[in-house]
């Protein structure tokens, strides 16, 4: 190149460009870079970021992300900008993203809220709008309340409730109603602090130490008063609601129960039971039962009339408040007789059994433990089963909350103890739930189920009962596995074969001397474990079949049975009337005119096996016994009733087995103590305890009923004999221990 060239190109680059520069299109493609475009010179480029900044504001994560990436701090600024369109799109990022919580409370530390009211006065409905939006966020906040108020801003906000925007005016009211509500009152806030701390007992006497209780006591029982005398404008309800929500937290430690005893607290607390809040009288609840621990207040709770108000609280409509309150009912009347009695006297009883059918499970298990308390005594217990407890309970038993059954079986413990409520109990079908819970792994509920068993099976009728849903399968299962075996399932166990004479005797073969035999006892041979347990109506009203028969002893003149079925889709009822055994009445009535009158004993003993081989049949041989008839005696006699159970007065060729049922029945009936021992082939036997100059002990003999009736067999010393697995074993023991009264006289 020349330097003519270079020269003309010089003077062209220095000759400024009239041509004005064509605008490039801005491609924002990350959050950041929009951010970082807000404090752009050019304004389009500004505009442009701010609505792609609005369109991003719009999900809640997006709003702390902007936050994050220090946006409030720029549109805070762009609020006040000479640019319309700018200022516009900033106050709509600013009303849309103050609707975070945590945005809002990074907005209150900035200077936002006066230029806010001053654009307000624009006639640009677009900034009225974002800005009483932002502006309603804001003055959820006590100290944004106390800036909007002194910077004029509710003249502004008054003022534009004329104006024709909805939104305008629904965000302007907002506001309004915000900045009304609890004017600079921080009790509520401050109560809640507190509330968050009491539970420390450490924090809680620096408040007392303080003097925060006293404070917090007479927000409890009014207003607080300002400086100049004059109430502050608060919510009255709800600062004594978070007040009696303190004392409440703070009750819950038994550290603190001393101090606020001392400050008697319990009078404040009964007083504000006859409030119209639910609200405070649930907290209030809490607090009782919170103090409930302190003996003290406890007692004083009672005389101060808690009881009765906490008990007239169980009818709330408010399921919250019924529960609270039957909770600190539950609490006071733990281990305190006189708060159970109190409750009593005062009706709650009632209340209580109703509540018994609460569908809240906690209501349930307080009513049932509270009732068990109360129901200690007789006269109240019969008083409580009046209200018709037992029914109520039933479906408590079905529950599947662990507290509620425990409580409910308790409760049956108690209430069960009369033969009528048991009777109850059956009729109204609680007895198949109370087995049923035997299957439970909770150990609690087992052993409370097991108890509840325990008292239900005082009386046979309700034992054979349950042990026609399983309860004797359940708990023998029960017992054979370490891990859940207990003394309450033995005991279990053990209680309802004591109750049934039958039943114990089906099951181990043995009735000790204190088992006496009654009316309606019957003997239906071996029953195994896991075998269905049927009662003597069942057995007296299937077909008549070919296995042995069913022997009953029954000296009352009429007994019925009662059975319901159902057949073919339709329930029958079915009676049954035991045979009138008239030979086994007369029987009874000489042996207590005759044999019972004898003064020795062993006298007796001897007297009574004569009569009993007497009318079976009279002595047998051993050599004999096939020629017996025995067998088909029985078995004519079962086809001539036409029935499996045969009455054991009509047998006059009796085994083993019939004349020992026969000697422990009529021993029982005149006194005499001995035991009824089952063996193999239809053997039985009977032990009795007699004494002979040579021993200061009394010894175990077996009595002869079948061929030498009146003599005894000696048993092995130690204890009772053991059970004879064959005809020959039993033959053995009779020849070579055979004792006649004369023995026991040398």
């Amino acid at each position: 190149m020349d330097k003519k060239d270079k020269k003309e190109r010089k003077s062209k680059c220095s000759t400024p460009c009239k041509e004005t520069f064509e605008p490039l299109r801005v491609d924002v493609k990350t959050t950041a870079t929009a951010v970082l475009l807000l404090s752009s010179p050019e304004e389009d480029i500004v505009v442009t970021a701010c609505e792609a900044i609005f369109e991003f504001a719009e999900e809640d994560a997006n709003k702390v992300y902007l936050m994050e990436l220090g946006a409030l701090q720029r549109l805070t600024q762009l609020i006040a900008h000479t640019n319309e369109l700018v200022r516009r799109n900033a106050f709509m990022i600013l009303g849309t993203v103050a609707s975070h919580s945590a945005v809002g409370n990074a907005l209150q530390q900035m200077d936002v809220i006066a230029p806010i009211i001053d654009k307000l006065s624009l006639d640009d409905s677009v900034i009225q709008e974002y800005g009483t939006l932002c502006l309603s966020y804001l003055s959820l906040a006590p100290s944004c309340k106390v800036q909007i108020f002194d910077n004029k801003g509710l003249p502004a906000l008054i003022k534009l409730l004329s104006s024709s925007e909805p939104d305008v005016q629904k965000n302007s009211l907002e506001t309004i109603y915000n900045l009304i509500q609890d004017f600079c009152d921080l009790h509520v806030e401050a109560l809640q602090v507190l509330v968050n701390c009491a539970s420390d007992s450490d924090n809680f006497h620096l408040v007392r130490n303080g003097g925060g209780l006293t404070t917090l006591l007479e927000l409890v029982v009014t207003r607080k008063l300002s400086e100049t005398g004059s109430p502050v404008k608060c919510n009255t309800n709800e600062v004594q609601s978070r007040a009696v929500e303190c004392i409440s937290t703070a009750a819950q430690n038994s550290d603190n129960h001393k101090v606020l005893h001392d400050f008697k607290v319990e009078e404040i607390l009964v007083d504000l039971l006859s409030g119209n809040s639910d609200c405070v009288k649930t907290f209030v609840c809490q607090a009782m039962a919170g103090m409930s621990s302190f003996l003290s207040s406890k007692e004083r709770f009672r005389d101060l009339g808690g009881l009765p108000a906490l008990t007239r609280l169980l009818s709330s409509g408010n399921l919250l408040v019924r529960g609270e309150a039957i909770q600190a009912l539950a609490n006071l009347t733990a281990g305190h007789k006189q708060n159970s009695m109190t409750i009593y006297e005062e009706g709650g009883h009632k209340i209580l059994v109703q509540r018994l059918r609460d569908s809240c499970p906690r209501i349930a298990a307080n009513a049932a433990a509270i009732l068990c308390r109360i129901a200690g005594e007789e006269a109240i217990r019969c008083d409580v089963l009046s209200l018709g407890a037992i029914p109520a309970l039933v479906e408590p038993l079905r529950s599947t909350d662990s507290q509620v059954l425990i409580n409910a079986t308790l409760c049956i413990c108690e209430l069960a103890f009369d033969a009528s409520a048991r009777a109850e109990l059956q009729s109204a079908g609680g007895l198949e739930p109370l087995v049923n819970l035997l299957r439970s792994t909770h150990m609690e509920v087992l052993r409370s189920a097991c108890m509840a068993i325990s008292v239900c099976a005082k009386d046979e009728p309700t034992s054979m009962e349950m042990c026609k849903f399983g309860a004797l399968e359940m708990l023998n299962e029960i017992n054979q596995a370490d891990n859940s075996k207990s003394r309450f399932s033995e005991f279990a166990l053990n209680s309802l074969m004591q109750s049934s004479p039958s039943l114990k005797y089906a099951l181990t073969d043995h009735l000790a001397s204190t088992d006496i035999l009654t009316d309606g006892f019957y003997d239906a041979g071996k029953l195994c474990f896991g075998q269905k347990v049927l009662t003597l109506a069942e057995l007296s009203m299937e077909p008549v079949n070919q296995r042995l028969p069913i022997v009953v002893v029954n000296a009352a003149i009429e007994v019925f049975l009662h059975q319901k079925s159902v057949e073919e889709g339709y329930q029958t009822e079915r009676y049954w009337k035991v045979i009138n055994d008239v030979a086994l009445r007369f029987l009874v009535k000489e042996v207590k005119e005759s044999i019972a009158l004898l003064n020795d004993e062993q006298e007796q003993y001897v007297a009574l096996a004569r009569q009993v081989s007497d009318v079976m049949g009279g002595a047998i041989e051993k050599e004999d016994l096939h020629t017996f008839g025995w067998l088909l005696h029985i078995c004519l006699l079962k086809c001539k009733v036409q029935c499996n159970v045969v009455p054991i007065g009509m047998i006059s060729k009796g085994f083993y087995c019939h004349r020992a049922l026969l000697f422990k029945y009529l021993a029982d009936c005149i006194g005499l103590s001995c035991t009824l021992v089952r063996g193999d082939y239809n053997r039985a036997w009977n032990e009795v305890l007699l004494r002979n100059e040579h021993s200061s002990q009394p010894r175990r003999y077996i009595v002869d009923l079948m061929h030498q009736p009146g003599s005894f067999l000696r048993t092995p010393r130690g204890g009772p004999v053991p059970r004879l697995r064959s005809a020959c074993a039993l033959m053995k023991i009779a020849d070579s221990k055979r004792v006649t009264s004369r023995h026991l006289s040398l």
